[in-house]
């Protein structure tokens, strides 16, 4: 089996996995990740508005919000690294690549942390995206330049036993599910 073919049936079972997570949930998904980033209060981050069935990280960041700037990623184009945009709650919002809404007004900044979304992750911190990366080559260029903070936002049902991996994906530095927090810093 190629990489490719490994990539594409693990995100299948994941996908499936994820989607019953999601129907199964109850509140407070984003209570650990709230309790994290509360460690952080005023560090630039950057969220996810979440698309399909991806676990919400939205109430952590309306808390974030209260004590520091808050960006959604705005794809650009196929093949570039992601750009974020200042979000605040309730802000006006338009529909941007991919389904995901992004804010209307799009005041640049440069976050120092990133929540983000997943289809599986293992143990060891890393994770498998939806195959575009975006995220992969943004981490890159974010921590070239500084230290960058790397939270995977995930179900604990998307834990995957291992998974294939190429030299370009970026690891976490977290992963936070609405059961735990796995740590990989050094």
């Amino acid at each position: 089996m190629s990489l490719a073919e490994a990539k594409a049936a693990a995100r299948k079972a994941a996908f499936a996995r994820r989607k019953l997570a999601h129907e199964t949930a109850g509140p407070g998904r984003a209570g650990l990740l709230s309790s994290v980033l509360a460690g952080y209060r005023g560090v630039p981050l950057a969220g996810y508005w979440p698309i399909r069935t991806e676990i919400p990280p939205t109430a952590a960041m309306e808390e974030a919000a209260a004590h520091g700037p808050v960006a959604l990623p705005v794809i650009e184009a196929a093949g570039r690294p992601l750009r974020f945009a200042r979000w605040e709650p309730d802000c006006p919002m338009v529909a941007g690549p991919f389904g995901a809404e992004i804010p209307a007004t799009l005041d640049w900044i440069t976050p120092e942390i990133l929540i983000v979304p997943l289809v599986a992750f293992d143990r060891a911190g890393n994770r498998l995206g939806y195959g575009g990366g975006f995220y992969d080559r943004t981490l890159e260029l974010l921590r070239a330049a500084r230290p960058t903070l790397a939270i995977g936002f995930a179900y604990a049902a998307q834990e995957a036993e291992a998974l294939p991996l190429e030299p370009t994906d970026q690891p976490l530095d977290m992963i936070v599910t609405e059961a735990e927090v796995l740590s990989f810093q050094t």
